[in-house]
């Protein structure tokens, strides 16, 4: 379902402050594949998401999504393949509008505009079904405005949204980072009953090594723009944080640092 085949990208290049942000990267996802991805800051985690996302084109390299290369395709026109939740959950969803409102612009993307009425009858109660398995209540307040709404609310909507259409490929961005334990344990269990129940293809940022082994099929840390572990079935089942440390210590030679991760 996606190719990334020896990517690269220098940011400023030629520059004091030039960045091998990916280094002759690849990585290749099965259908329904559930990737988790781990690394420090500055591993290139954010640079591999928003390369599939087209953010940025790259200097060297080719991705495919479902066959299809996309390394050339502008950011709005890869879109249609793609679902993504950022970490900010005031991002990516229209605070000034309704719940119903924002669902009916995720349903409608890609679609052809025409001067309709709004939404049906039939529509509303597709979205209330939706809504009920998120189990936070939002299916009886369908015109309240999303600003309105905390932040572990309102990231769940926007998972909701970014799979409603049944994406080819969903990108999580550290999507539980900016919310408080409990709610980023509800987020979670939502994602992973989304993910499991449409069979999405799907990537997954997370700062955390507890959540990373948790979830998904298969695990993999990046460090300088390269993959330098890539964890899958009875192994990452059985695998501990501690194992993981250990693995990481192996392959790079280093101590891994990042204190967030570690303790979650």
């Amino acid at each position: 379902m996606l190719e990334i085949k020896n990517v690269t990208k220098v940011f400023n290049p030629g520059t004091v402050n030039e960045k091998l942000a990916l280094d002759n990267f690849s990585l290749t996802l099965e259908d329904g594949d559930f990737v988790t991805v781990i690394g420090g800051n500055g591993a290139g985690k954010s640079t591999m998401m928003n390369a599939i996302a087209g953010a940025w084109t790259v200097d060297a390299g080719q991705i495919l999504i479902d066959g299809i290369d996309v390394t050339k395709l502008p950011e709005h026109k890869r879109a249609k393949f793609l679902g993504r939740v950022f970490q900010d959950p005031m991002t990516g969803t229209a605070a000034t509008m309704g719940i119903e409102e924002n669902l009916a612009l995720a349903k409608r993307r890609g679609n052809t505009r025409f001067l309709t009425p709004g939404i049906t009858k039939k529509e509303r109660e597709e979205y209330k079904e939706l809504l009920k398995i998120l189990d936070l209540g939002l299916e009886t307040r369908l015109t309240s405005k999303v600003g309105l709404l905390s932040g572990g609310q309102r990231q769940a909507l926007t998972l909701l949204m970014a799979t409603l259409k049944k994406p080819k490929l969903l990108l999580l961005d550290e999507h539980t980072a900016a919310l408080d334990p409990k709610t980023a344990a509800k987020v979670l269990e939502t994602t992973e009953y989304i993910v499991g129940k449409d069979h999405l293809t799907t990537l997954m940022i997370t700062h955390n090594m507890k959540d990373a082994i948790v979830h998904g099929n298969r695990l993999i840390m990046l460090m300088d723009g390269k993959i330098i572990l890539d964890i899958k079935g009875e192994e990452k089942k059985r695998l501990t944080v501690k194992d993981l440390l250990q693995k990481f210590e192996a392959a790079s030679g280093e101590e891994f640092t990042n204190d967030q991760a570690i303790l979650g």
